[in-house]
């Protein structure tokens, strides 16, 4: 009886050992990247957002704010800039320090998420 038990015992140590080696349980795959935007298709979209913000995001007084030192935009992820573009921000925002919307999309609304990252990625190139 004892040699049938020790095989058995050492044949399910093995298994054990083998399962954990093994990582166990499958995991989710990480979630794909954010799409890469082109600055240098950035650059030519972003006239939407000179308006306020000047032709090299230096800013406009009264309207847009410098996107060259502005550590919002240095503390944000492409995503969250993205969502941000998209949404706007109203002139009663508390975080808005200007006093004046802006519109989402930059007041353009055919620019696609495409666009947007783009348009993020070129601004990333003006910041000093």
């Amino acid at each position: 009886m004892k040699k049938t038990f020790l095989p058995i015992s050492a044949l399910l140590l093995i298994l054990a050992l083998a399962v954990t080696a093994c990582g166990g349980a499958p995991t989710e795959p990480p979630p794909p990247p954010a799409p890469a935007g082109d600055p240098v298709k950035g650059e030519e979209l972003f006239v939407t957002c000179a308006a306020c913000h000047g032709p090299q995001g230096e800013g406009v007084e009264g309207l847009g704010k410098d996107m060259t030192t502005s550590e919002f935009i240095a503390g944000k992820s492409d995503d969250e800039l993205v969502e941000f573009i998209k949404v706007g921000r109203a002139p009663d925002d508390p975080l808005n320090t200007t006093g004046v919307a802006m519109l989402p999309k930059g007041g353009n609304p055919s620019l696609s998420d495409e666009d947007l990252y783009d348009i993020v990625a070129y601004i990333h190139t003006l910041q000093e």
